[in-house]
């Protein structure tokens, strides 16, 4: 018996290295995955990652409306419907004091890590609720929704935006069976920590990374093996009394 057996799960972001390893263990958990990103060849090759029948791509833009309903629609299509979203599409936009950062990427990272977030939860939440036996929304935040870091100010503001859009949602759909949490990482191994150290020192990321870590009282980055196990446990029945909560998975960085 799979943790997530007969349930069938969107993730956005998915082509990314919290993504992919999130649609990798669903998968392994008895889930039908739909996997949701930009770049559609990114996309196959997660889908060839994660390999067999359970799992599905749908390329889409998660700021925009009619694309966010399409790949909602392709996940009924491919699987029969929604049981999970997990909300996990974000950018971390460029590393500047807030006089000097550039309006139009500020913009671009709150369409992407807040309304992209807000509009699964409008078009998801409906299909989810369809299936009668309650379902679980994860949103992924960070360590950056709970403290400020100075040079990040559209990242910071956005994934403190998503922790208060949840506890709404949580409130919203309780009397809809529908649980909604975050999962708030602190710095992981993949992509977006390497364009971050870049961003902080740009002679020296190897520099910035060290830094990084010694902020963590476990002294080391997480791996997006962890914070999938976090969002394992979330979409799961056994997180089934858990609703409206900041789940961190940050090595005690915000202890």
């Amino acid at each position: 018996m799979g943790r997530l057996d007969g349930k069938v799960a969107i993730i956005t972001g998915g082509a990314g290295g919290i993504g992919t390893q999130a649609g990798k263990l669903f998968v392994q958990e008895g889930a039908k995955v739909l996997l949701v990103d930009l770049n559609e060849d990114a996309l196959k090759q997660a889908a060839q990652t994660i390999g067999g029948d359970a799992v599905g791509y749908c390329a889409a833009d998660v700021t925009q409306p009619d694309q966010t309903q399409q790949y909602v629609q392709a996940a009924i299509d491919q699987f029969g419907g929604v049981d999970i979203l997990l909300a996990n599409a974000g950018i971390e936009g460029e590393v500047k004091p807030i006089t000097d950062y550039s309006i139009d990427t500020f913009d671009k990272v709150i369409a992407v890590n807040v309304r992209g977030v807000w509009l699964g939860l409008k078009y998801a939440a409906p299909e989810i609720e369809k299936r009668g036996g309650g379902g679980s929304i994860v949103i992924t935040s960070s360590v950056a929704g709970v403290r400020g870091t100075a040079g990040i100010s559209a990242y910071i503001t956005s994934k403190h935006a998503v922790i208060g859009m949840m506890r709404t949602a949580a409130l919203e759909m309780a009397s809809k069976g529908i649980r909604v949490n975050t999962v708030n990482p602190a710095p992981i191994e993949t992509r977006m920590m390497r364009s971050l150290e870049a961003g902080f020192q740009p002679n020296d990321p190897g520099q910035a990374k060290e830094g990084f870590a010694a902020m963590l009282p476990l002294h080391r980055y997480g791996s997006p093996e962890e914070v999938a196990g976090m969002m394992l446990f979330l979409a799961s029945d056994e997180s089934r009394y858990c609703t409206g909560g900041v789940y961190m998975v940050d090595g005690g960085m915000s202890a």
